[in-house]
């Protein structure tokens, strides 16, 4: 199959393409960097043109509200359009888990619209919604922290392992379109707490942990289980003290 890998450079997306073309899939990379912009549409149609799948992986160059709503606009509407135009098979989507639940957050809401803009498109769709990723630790701990302490909500936690996610992209990317939403998610739940905690521990980092009750993440009011699945989820298989010792 032909596949346009979106957002094909990234954390997620280089591995997604490099395990599609090792399976024998034709994969266009998605970047401004390699000429294709789905904000701007350079090269879009082109790369789409006897395209069977597309796996959008994008995200916008930050988190801002109106930079997000931007992008992800923008984006939605070239993509959505052109491949109509185009005949693609399936889309899929990377989202997050808890997406629907914290609107008031600019970035969650720009993933909503997303995911209802492919919802409404016509195109065969799946959504894929993630928790956190491990290797998003050291994100949290440098923003929630300082030099000597790490402020740390004990908020309900479920991170999944990069090359987990990898996999289950590429597995559902291969299938037949769900036209509904799959959540994954990593195989332990815990408190927020505990996995930083860990991380500290294993690094012989000598920041405390300052743990607190105030529901909070990168300093958003959040539900408490904003961050895991709350129904039926796939599970990745990479344990994280094992991807703390391979990492």
């Amino acid at each position: 199959m032909k596949i346009l890998v979106v957002g094909g450079t990234g954390l997620i997306g280089k591995d997604v393409s490099r395990k599609l073309t090792e399976a024998g899939h034709e994969v266009i990379i998605g970047s401004p960097s390699k000429g294709i912009d789905v904000v701007s549409g350079e090269g879009l149609e082109q790369a789409l043109d006897g395209t069977d799948v597309v796996i959008d992986l994008s995200n916008s160059s930050s988190p801002d509200d109106e930079t997000a709503l931007n992008f992800f606009r923008a984006a939605g509407k070239n993509l959505a359009a052109l491949e109509k135009k185009a005949d693609v098979k399936h889309h899929l989507v990377l989202s997050i888990v808890g997406t629907d639940r914290a609107t008031y957050i600019g970035y969650l809401k720009a993933k909503k619209e997303q995911e209802d803009n492919i919802k409404s498109s016509g195109i065969p769709y799946t959504i894929i919604r993630s928790t956190q990723f491990h290797e998003h630790i050291t994100t949290l701990i440098a923003v929630q922290g300082n030099d000597t302490e790490v402020n740390i909500s004990t908020v309900e936690y479920q991170p999944i392992a990069a090359a987990d996610v990898v996999d289950l992209v590429v597995k559902l990317a291969l299938e037949k379109p769900k036209n509904g939403t799959v959540e994954i998610a990593g195989a332990e739940r815990a408190s927020m707490t505990d996995f930083v905690q860990r991380y500290l521990t294993h690094k012989g980092d000598s920041k405390v942990l300052i743990p607190n009750d105030e529901d909070k993440y990168m300093f958003f009011d959040i539900p408490k289980n904003l961050l895991v699945p709350l129904g039926e989820f796939r599970a990745g298989s990479i344990l994280f003290d094992d991807w703390l010792k391979a990492n």
